[in-house]
């Protein structure tokens, strides 16, 4: 028998997915992932706590096999994109990393603002300046940070670092990089006149070369085969920008569909063949797995993180599956659109304004636990609203929205999403996606398939689909205006 093992590091947690050759899942392992917040608005991951949480989910993983490791054949990595997780020049961490929900950089982000930068990067870039983005990470460091700045050897983000701790060899994989605003997506490659007009020209010479999701870019050395218990010699490919191993899995192939992404970000992500500039709304692009083709999405941590600090800081637990189960039932024992309490979900950033924070609007003194949490569920979906309604001007052929991530497993809160939409959501059954785009990345790179289209036709996940409700969809977009208009009315005051 073969197999191959896939990593997914997100936001909150590591994850080790083994997979035969089919693609059914033979096994998964996870553990939480801390993130540290020295100051408000801050962001970071400890570098080596992050190495040892992989190669300790890896080991849970194969200490439940009765498979030896000699069987398994290669190793891929989806992770969350963008942030900064730096080397020294003598390759080791410097510091900790910074995530992409970050926002220490947000002065910076604000007077490039002011100064057009957005307008000028975007025509070669294709890319939107965030707080997370590395380039104002760079900035940041640069202006506060000089001596940090200057022993800066490498420019990595997370599944570059982690496959240099397996490997030895540094690289930074495109679906990833090409997200960096660092990147010229016409031309594939890096553009030094980008660092140079973002005022971070020095970092030229740490960028890593840019490595292909399915290239063997290295294999396990012997010090990672002793951490993790993996073969000394397994393939490791260069991975995958965890939102392009999600609508992978979740089989976009055409402008049909739409993969909505619900975890500690909101995404929503479509497939096209070509750049386009005749649009009003500057569309954010990415390097997709397949050659010729891009991942055209909109993002913001505005997603179910926030249900997660409601459960730590109401109930008083952090996250457990009881707590969902709990919240579910008080969900299902409301009438939909019942209250006129709303959430606006900033608790991480904002979709609307930099800067803009969280809160409930309407409460009273009658409204219970189950009110809040109906709140956060539709203000978390009113949230996605924004980038999905963007995306249906640049993708207007779409029928059906595909969602992934951990609620997913909500039956509610999907109803709920179908139900404000108006479209049928198609919940794709695939427990870890980010697992299993990261083993197909590895299968490709050691030629079980010939290309991701070949392994999408060969393994297809049911899908459970759920139609919108035509009795209620009226009274949310009514909701829905009301939200728009309070998170309008909180931009102005802040």
């Amino acid at each position: 028998m073969e197999y191959w093992l896939g990593i997914d590091c997100g936001g909150t947690f590591i994850k080790a997915g083994l997979y035969d050759r089919d693609g059914n899942e033979c096994g998964i392992a996870r553990q939480n992932l801390a993130i540290i917040s020295p100051q408000p608005g801050w962001a970071e991951r400890d570098m080596n706590v992050l190495w040892h949480a992989m190669t300790d989910v890896i080991r849970q993983l194969l200490a439940r096999q009765i498979t030896p490791p000699s069987h398994i054949q290669g190793l891929g990595i989806s992770a969350q994109g963008k942030g900064l997780f730096l080397l020294d020049k003598q390759g080791k961490p410097l510091g900790n990393a910074i995530l992409s929900s970050d926002q220490r950089a947000l002065a910076i982000v604000k007077q490039w603002q002011q100064d057009g930068i957005p307008q000028m990067l975007y025509p070669t870039t294709r890319q939107t300046l965030w707080t997370g983005h590395p380039v104002s990470l760079l900035r940041w460091l640069k202006v506060n940070q000089a001596a940090r700045y200057q022993q800066i050897g490498s420019v990595l983000m997370a599944h570059d670092y982690l496959r240099y701790r397996l490997t030895d060899q540094l690289g930074c994989e495109e679906t990833n990089i090409s997200e960096s605003n660092l990147y010229s997506m016409a031309e594939g490659g890096y553009q030094p006149a980008l660092a140079q007009l973002l005022g971070i020209e020095e970092i030229v010479s740490a960028l890593p070369p840019i490595v292909g999701a399915t290239d063997i870019v290295g294999t396990l050395t012997q010090a990672a085969s002793d951490a993790t218990g993996l073969p000394v010699g397994l393939p490791v490919v260069g991975g995958l920008f965890d939102i392009v191993s999600t609508a992978l899995c979740a089989g976009l192939k055409d402008q049909s569909r739409l993969n909505a992404v619900m975890g500690t970000w909101a995404v929503t992500s479509g497939i096209a063949d070509q750049l386009q500039s005749d649009l009003e709304y500057p569309f954010v692009y990415g390097r997709y797995a397949e050659t010729g083709q891009y991942i055209v999405h909109e993002a913001s941590p505005t997603s179910a993180a926030n249900l997660d600090w409601f459960i730590q800081q109401w109930l008083g637990t952090e996250a457990r599956t009881a707590d969902y189960r709990q919240i579910n039932q008080w969900i299902a024992a409301l009438p939909k659109v019942s209250s006129s309490l709303l959430f606006v979900p900033f608790l991480y950033g904002s979709n609307a304004k930099l800067g803009m924070c969280a809160g409930f609007y309407g409460m009273q003194s009658f409204h219970q636990r189950p009110h809040l949490a109906q709140a956060i569920y539709e203000g978390v979906v009113f949230s996605h609203m924004t980038h999905l309604n963007r995306m249906r001007k640049r993708f207007p052929e779409v029928c059906a929205l595909r969602i992934t991530g951990g609620p997913a497993q909500s039956a509610q809160w999907m109803q709920m999403f179908s139900d404000i939409s108006g479209l049928p959501v198609e919940l794709p059954q695939v427990e870890e996606t980010g697992c299993l785009g990261a083993s197909l990345a590895a299968m490709v790179g050691t030629g079980r398939f010939a290309d991701f289209r070949e392994a999408q036709q060969a393994i297809t996940p049911k899908l459970t689909i759920m139609p919108p409700d035509p009795l209620v969809t009226q009274a949310y977009h009514e909701k829905y205006l009301r939200y728009q208009a309070l998170v309008a009315a909180l931009g102005t005051l802040h």
